[in-house]
């Protein structure tokens, strides 16, 4: 007899694996392994200048990961090969199940055994009318079936209906996900106080789009930075408050509205939210030239690097001949240490100081190559100068002098377009839900057999949970005196 199996069965034996729930549980821990490198690597969705940078750091690693899409993780084909996989294991797998237990829920409890003293907790009493326990039990929420001389009782349904609840409500999640990820947007601008920010691409400093999202489908809204203040605790210097101050005018040239963010307590704007997530300062300089000519003036934004905002940033002036880089750190509350340096001992702006390093040289603006606004490559520049600099401070380098005039603070805004977004978190409370559910529901069967001059009761735990003893022993006491 032949052990292979034709086409058709072994199509079947797999559709069988591939949905069992060990299957799905495999594939669940393969999605999460999966992610890993998403959070280890940098995205080219997310922030492509540090995707450069590593190729930079580590050109003989970086080609490697790039082949093998550690860079574009999350639309990568094995990631979205897992994440199908998956879908498509759940389903197949929760479905039918949600099936049987529908016909399950409106079917009698299973007949009574003839043999209850091979049960659980078999125990004998003195001859109690069935009427009496029939009563009891249905007190007690059980399902009952009275045949001639015997019941059959069943609780615990919620079990089953919780388990499958959770696992309808991954798929939900599954979905959820996916539609945010095809026609959703995310992106991040950061703003001074004062300035304007208008939902197009380009007053972005970052931005990503779905599969079938596109500049052409974003909402019309203009976002203005009126006042932004930051609370802290003297005795940690930890953050108690952040209150940011805009003014919306949605659609595009409606008459502005003053609305207040909070971190937990985003703008609404239709499906778009506008998130507070970071904060920091943009120390503000001037720069003049070898004549007095003004050829900068304005702020800068820096980058914290701690919890007191001890910031950091470049200020370039390709405008000067030679082209001039300044970089440099921001101290809130200016402190020093012998082995740090300097650093900020506060949040809050006490006693500023703005610590330059300045560079003269080619920026490398005009190389065609991006780079960041936050750093200078000052491996082909000439180090002139170096300064710390309080307030109203001039300092002159020789080829010009810069002024620190003062600071404006600077508010990170985070726009997120998601569509699934909400049924997302309508999915994992209706899981959360589910597991409590399955998790602390008791699934039981009693039977009672009037046998003779006795009454037999006898119990099945079906999830193994304990407790079975003392509810028989409870229903012997509720029927009956007889212990």
């Amino acid at each position: 007899m032949s052990t292979v199996l034709d086409t058709r069965s072994f199509l079947r034996w797999g559709w069988r694996q591939l949905t069992s729930m060990r299957t799905a549980l495999i594939l669940l821990l393969l999605l999460g392994v999966a992610a890993i490198p998403g959070s280890l690597f940098p995205q080219r969705t997310q922030n492509p200048m540090q995707v450069r940078q590593y190729f930079i750091d580590n050109p003989a690693v970086a080609p490697w990961l790039d082949r093998i899409k550690f860079f574009e993780v999350y639309s990568s084909p094995w990631f979205s090969a897992i994440y199908l996989l998956l879908f498509i294991s759940l389903i197949g797998c929760v479905l039918p199940r949600t099936i049987e237990h529908a016909k399950a829920i409106g079917a009698k409890p299973p007949l009574t055994p003839k043999f209850l003293d091979r049960m659980e907790h078999f125990t004998e009493i003195k001859k109690v009318d069935l009427d009496v326990i029939e009563n009891y039990l249905r007190k007690k929420r059980y399902r009952v079936r009275r045949e001639a001389g015997s019941i059959s009782a069943e609780k615990g349904y919620l079990r089953e209906s919780g388990n499958l609840l959770f696992h309808l409500s991954l798929v939900m999640i599954l979905i959820a996900v996916g539609v945010g990820s095809l026609f959703g947007m995310k992106g991040d601008a950061i703003l001074n106080v004062g300035d304007r920010f208008v939902n197009t691409p380009t007053s972005y400093d970052s931005l990503g789009f779905g599969k079938y999202q596109s500049e052409n489908t974003m909402q019309p809204f203009a976002i203005q930075v009126v006042d932004f203040q930051a609370k802290y605790d003297p005795a940690t210097n930890s953050p108690l408050d952040y209150t940011l101050k805009v003014r919306v005018a949605n659609p595009y040239g409606a008459t502005p509205v003053e609305k207040t963010v909070k971190v937990n307590s985003p703008l609404k704007l239709g499906s778009t939210n506008v998130y507070l997530q970071a904060n920091g300062y943009a120390p503000i300089v001037i720069v003049k030239d070898k004549s007095g000519k003004i050829i900068f003036n304005g702020p800068t934004t820096f980058l914290p690097q701690d919890g007191n905002l001890t910031s950091t940033g470049a200020i370039k002036i390709p405008d000067m001949s030679p082209q001039i880089g300044f970089v440099s750190s921001f101290l809130p509350t200016a402190d020093r240490d012998p082995v740090r340096g300097g650093f900020s001992s506060y949040p809050e702006v006490l006693d500023p100081k703005l610590l330059v390093s300045v560079w003269k040289g080619d920026l490398g603006l005009n190389s065609g190559v991006a780079q960041s606004v936050y750093r200078i490559d000052t491996s082909k520049m000439e180090r002139i100068g170096l300064k710390a600099l309080v307030l109203n401070e001039p300092y002159d380098f020789g080829e010009g002098s810069i002024t620190f005039t003062g600071w404006n603070s600077w508010v990170n805004l985070q726009i997120v377009d998601d569509p699934g977004k909400g049924y997302a978190l309508l999915g994992a409370i209706l899981a959360i839900l589910g597991l409590l559910t399955s998790l602390f529901t008791r699934q039981r069967r009693v039977w009672a057999k009037q046998s003779g001059r006795k009454t037999q009761l006898a119990g099945l735990a079906k999830n193994g949970i304990p407790g079975l003893q003392e509810e028989i022993a409870e229903l012997v006491k509720g029927v009956s005196n007889d212990k």
